[in-house]
């Protein structure tokens, strides 16, 4: 029998499963050009596209390969956006992590208490040894997110993905279970 999905509370922050109900929500952020710009993924046209999305969230809870929480402020129940985990390999005791916010919250601190709620989650509850971030060259401000939470920059994949018709160089971060105890709250 499938667990339930787990909640995640922070200081501000409450960690749920995305709903369908949650669409138009999402759709605030996903339909951001200045959103979407570093995840491969072109701005959403509307709400009803927004459902693949928690579809896809779904399925990799369903499957083990990973779990995406969606974030909401404890004061309001608004998804602002979402952090998790994908490309989870339990046999080696790894998973990648990715994160987006509604950009009207960028610069508050929430991206960084989500994140650090959800690693002390995969090394706790997943039995997690590595994370992984996967970041373009460009997107500096989610370079400095990780790294201010104790990932280290293990080098650059070249032509690493291909996405809205070209390939796309990746830097390579980690964080180790031992390096989380070093990490800020």
């Amino acid at each position: 029998m499938k667990q339930p999905f787990p909640i995640i509370e922070t200081e501000r922050l409450h960690l749920r499963q995305a709903t369908n109900e949650d669409a138009k929500d999402m759709y605030i952020y996903l339909s951001n050009q200045e959103v979407v710009q570093h995840m491969g993924l072109e701005p959403y046209k509307s709400a009803d596209d927004v459902l693949e999305e928690i579809n896809w969230y779904k399925s990799i809870w369903e499957k083990g390969t990973g779990i995406r929480w969606c974030i909401t402020l404890k004061k309001e129940n608004i998804v602002i956006g979402s952090c998790g985990f994908l490309n989870r390999q339990p046999k080696h005791y790894k998973a990648e992590i990715g994160y987006e916010l509604s950009r009207s919250y960028w610069g508050q601190g929430i991206a960084g208490e989500a994140l650090n709620a959800v690693l002390a989650y995969g090394f706790q509850q997943l039995s997690l040894e590595r994370v992984e971030a996967l970041i373009e060259p460009a997107n500096t401000a989610s370079q400095k997110l990780v790294e201010k939470h104790g990932f280290l920059k293990e080098g650059l994949l070249r032509h690493y993905e291909y996405t809205r018709g070209k390939f796309d160089d990746l830097y390579m971060y980690s964080i180790l279970k031992g390096d989380f105890k070093k990490s800020p709250v």
